[in-house]
């Protein structure tokens, strides 16, 4: 089953999820900033396009942002 919010097939091609290596190749403040674009992102075009798998896809990245705080 392809689970589009939490494990897209098209990011889990290779060994590494595509978010692993791009957090990996940024500071922590740029992968601060990249989460935070990517909730607005979702957050702002959830009424014209994925609607409620927009909203998850948003929440996802606001977790994985909580947890890199935390990680802090």
């Amino acid at each position: 089953m392809n689970d589009t919010i939490n494990s897209p097939k098209h990011y889990t091609m290779g060994k590494h999820e595509a978010i692993e290596i791009i957090q990996d190749n940024m500071t922590v403040k740029q992968f601060e900033g990249y989460c935070i674009g990517n909730v607005l992102k979702y957050v702002l075009r959830h009424p014209h396009k994925g609607q409620l798998e927009d909203l998850k896809k948003a929440q996802w990245y606001l977790n994985r942002l909580i947890l890199t705080k935390e990680g802090e």
